[in-house]
């Protein structure tokens, strides 16, 4: 590696780190911030012979078919290889948010729906196959898992999280990056920090959080990542913490990140993040300024495209404003990884494994031949979109086995794009492409609810727009629920970027109202008295008004993806027992934000405030269609050093009379601290599936590390005293407490402290009726 850097001249050391977004169009909308004020026109003939560090989204520009397009960036990759010095391929990038995002591939649910599965080995399964997917098509790096912690469900990006937690959040994501390192895509862990506690939920808006915030909630789910993930690289927020730019901020991506954690792979910046330290934070006067900030700070390759890492790099360290070192160890980190890609073997070949043995001098030829939606993905997608459906309400309506007939009424009963999120590649990309089919099948709920109830009559009416705000079709609506058994009210948000919709990047909302004039048309069809089941098919939360006592049942579907439609009607028919748990509280009022039950005791209901933030449904709260017993608990010590471990368990047993999944909530409670602290913390779960009848013992080891939080120095401590564990069915819904008390001196704890309660699930002996 060394010898290969000192042979290297500085521009051929400096075309190593950045990407080039040849396929980036100027028709349609932008798919990035300000990418068409920053989109200079490249011109890759002219690059290619100093080499090239990365391939921009091949696949995730324009709709093509997958096989072309893996032939194209086959001819691309063999085309830089040859032309450079030293043959050095790109690394080829791609997003994989919630599937691989290209045309045919599948979409499954959004990160928000993997949070309310609280089912890291099916999320860890996703993850292996869409990495599989990629890798077959030439793909090296995916642009995922969303690690930030929602902290104001007004912000548009919610969808992209999985919650409000930063336990669930890290377990869960950290999952998502083994099953994706685990097929060969290198994972990308964003946005390193701090993006979701922007201002007024507000997309970019400058981030002012205190050492604790930072600390004790949105940091740990990167510092699982990195511990037990496995992960090599990690994007930058866009946004400033505390007036310091993420993408210049040295203590964040060197001292923190690779110093402290040991993190070895890459930092890349998200797109243009680099270029904005100069246009939109003001903390650079040059282009160069901008690059010199950002490789100082620890960022290695500049993103989408050449910007301010190409000649005005090359420029500075000529005139020596830049030291020459900082490219040097931006190169070491980027060929290391390229080199344990195997796209430093000699005998590396463009051809990926989907295109072996096939003729590339005839592409068209290759049409049609590479499948990235597959049945056993299909199957996997309706998995997951089952498990995360929450069962928020229900009144027993639920389930309805033969309706002699429905009124399926709302904004979302009969489009595909109701069930996907914005880096969906149909919305994210075929939505700017008017007259390009989806590329993949997906049943709308109103097809599924008629394939589901083949006997029923069904009648649809749209009764408003998603966001339009009219009320003329309302009246239709009321008859047709006045006129069926039962009412499907289909609603929620359509996705889109940058203001083109009402949930996804750049759309952030001002409150938690229902868009539009949804809550006018639940109003008028509740007034009608026809059972009627609400259906969230949504990417945040919305407070829900009169719904949330007087409908019959609520659902809640963060964008299920392309198998969502068939999961919410089975469901409804009782042929999926609903199992969700809601990653992220759904609030009583629209105008509490921002709030999150990790609430200290002022951050609560009082008498010192006329604002009641108490949500109307609970982080952690789900129901089903079986009966749970919980009895038998137990807790061992009830006193333990700072650095011992206690234990608690439980015996869950299935009274209904079907299968069904109890999911059993570990919650740490600290009494008295040297610091404020929130009431209620998720400190481990267990999701447990038990037969009719079936009981089973659930044991927490819970180490004391676990009660660490940030102390009045800065330090990461364990302190003497008493501490509650509460095994529960939600945030709410304590069943049994154990108090715990502490002792021994204050202890300082690292990055090396243990993260997770251990977890046993035994099947328990269940007495026979006499």
């Amino acid at each position: 590696m060394d010898e290969l850097i000192a042979s290297m001249t500085l521009e051929e050391k400096i075309a190593q780190l950045y990407g080039v977004w040849v396929g980036a169009s100027d028709e349609g909308g932008d798919v990035a911030p300000h990418q068409h004020d920053l989109d200079d026109a490249v011109d890759l003939d002219a690059l290619v012979p100093q080499g090239l560090g990365q391939l921009t989204r091949p696949f995730g520009t324009k709709p093509i078919d997958a096989a072309m397009g893996a032939a194209s960036l086959a001819r691309t990759q063999e085309r830089i290889r040859s032309a450079s010095r030293f043959g050095i391929p790109a690394v080829a990038h791609e997003e994989c948010l919630a599937g691989f995002a290209a045309w045919g591939a599948t979409a499954y649910p959004v990160p928000l729906s993997w949070g309310a599965t609280f089912d890291p080995a099916l999320i860890e399964r996703m993850a292996a196959r869409i990495g599989g997917d990629m890798r077959s098509v030439g793909v090296h790096q995916g642009l995922a898992p969303v690690l930030d912690v929602v902290r104001d469900a007004r912000w548009g990006r919610v969808e992209e999280t999985i919650g409000e937690d930063p336990y669930l959040v890290a377990t869960v994501g950290t999952a998502y990056v083994r099953g994706l390192e685990s097929s060969g895509i290198v994972a990308t862990l964003k946005h390193f920090v701090g993006y979701s506690s922007s201002k007024a939920g507000r997309n970019l808006a400058p981030v002012s959080i205190g050492a604790r915030e930072l600390n004790d909630v949105l940091l740990p789910p990167f510092e699982m990542a990195v511990r037990e993930g496995g992960v090599r690289s990690v994007m930058n927020s866009y946004t400033d913490l505390d007036g310091i730019p993420s993408a210049a901020d040295r203590s964040l991506l060197t001292g923190l990140l690779r110093e402290e954690w040991g993190f070895d792979g890459t930092v890349v910046a998200d797109y243009f993040a680099v270029a904005f330290l100069k246009l939109l934070h003001g903390t650079a006067e040059s282009w160069a300024d901008a690059a010199a900030q950002a490789l100082e700070a620890g960022i290695d390759v500049e993103l989408p495209t050449v910007k301010t890492f190409g000649e005005p790099l090359r420029r500075a360290v000529a005139e020596g404003v830049v030291d020459p070192g900082l490219i040097d160890t931006a190169l070491r980190r980027v060929l290391r990884q390229k080199d344990e890609l195997g796209l430093l073997d000699p005998a590396w070949s463009p051809v990926p494994d989907a295109l072996a043995g096939a003729d590339l001098s005839d592409p068209e030829a290759l049409r049609g031949t590479v499948d990235l939606d597959p049945e056993d993905n299909r199957r996997l997608a309706a998995r997951i979109a089952e498990e995360a459906i929450v069962l928020v309400r229900n009144d027993g309506t639920l389930p309805v086995a033969a309706p002699a007939s429905i009124a399926v009424i709302g904004p979302n009963a009969d489009d595909p794009y109701a069930m996907l999120g914005c880096y969906s590649f149909p919305t994210h990309v075929v939505s700017q492409h008017p007259g390009v089919e989806l590329g993949i099948r997906i049943p709308t709920l109103l097809e599924a609810l008629r394939a589901e109830y083949p006997s029923a009559s069904i009648a649809h009416v749209l009764g408003t727009t998603v966001d339009g705000g009219e009320t003329e079709g309302i009246a239709d609506a009321v008859a047709a629920a006045g006129a069926a058994d039962l009412v499907v009210l289909a609603l929620g948000d359509r996705a889109g970027l940058f203001g083109r919709g009402t949930s996804g990047e750049g759309c952030d909302a001002e409150s938690l109202d229902l868009p539009g004039a949804q809550q006018q048309l639940v109003d008028a069809v509740l007034g009608t008295g026809t059972p009627s089941v609400v259906v969230l098919l949504a990417g945040r939360p919305y407070a829900l008004g009169r719904a949330v006592s007087e409908s019959s049942a609520i659902l809640e579907a963060f964008f299920a993806g392309e198998e969502g439609g068939p999961a919410v009607a089975g469901v409804l028919s009782g042929r999926v027992n609903p199992s969700g748990r809601l990653p992220i509280s759904i609030p009583a009022t629209p105008g509490s934000q921002p709030t999150t039950y990790l609430a200290a005791p002022l951050a609560r209901q009082n008498d010192v405030s006329n604002i009641d933030p108490t949500s109307a449904f609970p982080f952690g709260h789900g129901l089903g269609y079986a009966s749970f017993e919980w009895h038998g608990f137990a807790g061992d010590e009830s006193s333990v050093s700072v650095d011992g471990e206690t234990r608690v368990r439980v015996r869950v047993r299935n009274t209904g009379d079907r299968a069904g999944v109890e999911v059993v909530q570990l919650y740490l409670h600290d009494p008295v601290a040297t610091v404020v602290r929130p009431v209620q913390r998720l400190v481990g779960y267990a999701r447990i599936e038990l037969a009719a009848g079936d009981a089973a013992d659930v044991v927490f080891t819970v180490p004391a590390d676990l009660a660490a939080f940030t102390g009045r120095d800065g330090a990461r401590i364990v302190e003497p005293g008493d501490i509650v564990l509460s095994l529960a069915r939600s945030s709410t819904d304590l069943v049994f407490s154990h108090t715990v008390r502490l002792t021994g001196g204050v202890r300082v704890v690292d990055h090396t402290r243990r993260l997770h309660a251990a977890v046993s699930v035994e099947p328990a002996a269940v007495p026979v009726a006499p």
